[in-house]
């Protein structure tokens, strides 16, 4: 599968009824986008893709693979390159945009269009401690 490139990193977390449900998480270098997958990945996600993703729309839907030279690896800063159990394939339902800037308390709704389809889009600091349960949050099934 080949799709618009994105500079990102995917994860994604099974929902029973629902299937993997796939996160984008982008940033500035530096912002934490690998280091809050590390984290969510310890709770149980799983990796798509780190530091790239392609993603395409299909059916009204996003779809994010890892492009094959970087499958099943993901950089800990200050540690290096390391392996992780990846998957293929995922459908995406939430976007989230890192910063180092404060985050408003209470924001508007917001969205990512990416090839025509709309994602509901969250900024949050990565290296908050909450950030891995405020992103699993939403992405709990409705």
């Amino acid at each position: 599968m080949s799709g618009q490139p994105l500079h990102g990193t995917v994860v994604a977390r099974w929902a029973p009824a629902h299937g993997w449900r796939g996160v984008l998480i982008t940033g500035p270098s530096g912002a934490g986008k690998s280091d809050l997958a590390l984290r969510l990945i310890g709770r149980g996600w799983r990796l798509v893709a780190d530091d790239y993703a392609h993603v395409v729309a299909s059916g009204g839907a996003l779809y994010a693979t890892c492009p094959t030279a970087i499958e099943g690896r993901i950089e800990a800063r200050g540690v290096g390159v390391v392996p992780a159990s990846a998957l293929g394939l995922v459908r995406l339902v939430l976007a989230v945009e890192l910063s180092a800037e404060p985050i408003e308390r209470l924001p508007e709704a917001a969205g990512s269009v990416i090839g025509g389809v709309r994602l509901p889009l969250v900024r949050l600091c990565g290296f908050e401690s909450s950030a891995v349960e405020k992103v699993t949050l939403l992405t709990r099934p409705l």
